[in-house]
């Protein structure tokens, strides 16, 4: 199966190609340019370097959310017209799950971190089952200290691993925390490559939505939103 992955959840957003499980080109970078507005040139650059036209794909992977709701709207909007104009459908893929499928941590419980900014962090705890990743509970987006006091009561001195891309956003607050010796994992920003594959995980499940169904986990309300209610 050949298929395009898109991540415009974070400022590192990326574009991956797979056939199968098998990458065949990855393009990200890491400027102050929001990734939205960059992605239609990397995709150009990807599709050209491949020699693939977008009506090849047979699947579109793409990161729902957590995430910059400017950057997630942005590359849901591209992946649901493409999926609609060439009739293929879609697989949603959560970027902490991204993140914490990355984890060579032996603990079977792994909580996924993600730097929300304005001082929060998105979070997750995802454990390890028969069929690969299991969520438990809700993704949330909250300070860091906060999320650690939580999950401390929830998990109490159980063993676990943190996985994250930005380290730095726990260090403090860890090492203040009841939690603080749990392992930290550090893992690649890119998370294309990796929603391509849980993505080929849930089209073998049969877990697909098309255009239409097709919804963002924002978390965080837009500021929009706050703006509107605050008055």
């Amino acid at each position: 199966m050949l298929l395009l992955a898109v991540d415009t959840s974070t400022q590192a957003g990326s574009l991956a190609v797979l056939r199968d499980d098998r990458v065949l080109g990855v393009v990200s970078s890491w400027v102050e340019e929001t990734y939205s507005s960059r992605m239609f040139r990397h995709l150009e650059f990807l599709l050209g370097e491949l020699s693939l036209e977008l009506k090849q794909f047979e699947l579109f992977a793409v990161a729902a959310g957590p995430g910059s709701f400017t950057g997630l709207r942005v590359g849901l909007t591209a992946v649901k017209g493409w999926a609609e104009v060439y009739q293929k459908p879609i697989a949603a893929v959560s970027g902490l799950e991204a993140v914490a499928a990355q984890a060579h941590a032996k603990e079977s419980l792994l909580v996924p971190v993600i730097d929300a900014r304005r001082g929060q962090i998105y979070a997750g705890v995802y454990r390890r089952g028969t069929q690969g990743l299991e969520r438990s509970g809700d993704e949330c987006v909250m300070a860091a200290e906060e999320f650690l006091t939580h999950l401390a009561r929830e998990q109490g001195a159980g063993e676990l691993a943190f996985v994250t891309p930005t380290p730095e956003v726990l260090t403090g607050p860890l090492a203040a925390s009841r939690l603080h010796g749990k392992s930290v994992e550090q893992v690649s920003t890119v998370l294309a490559p990796i929603i391509g594959r849980l993505g080929l995980a849930l089209a073998r499940k049969g877990e697909l939505v098309d255009a239409l169904h097709l919804d963002a986990n924002y978390i965080r309300r837009s500021d929009a939103e706050l703006l509107w209610k605050g008055r």
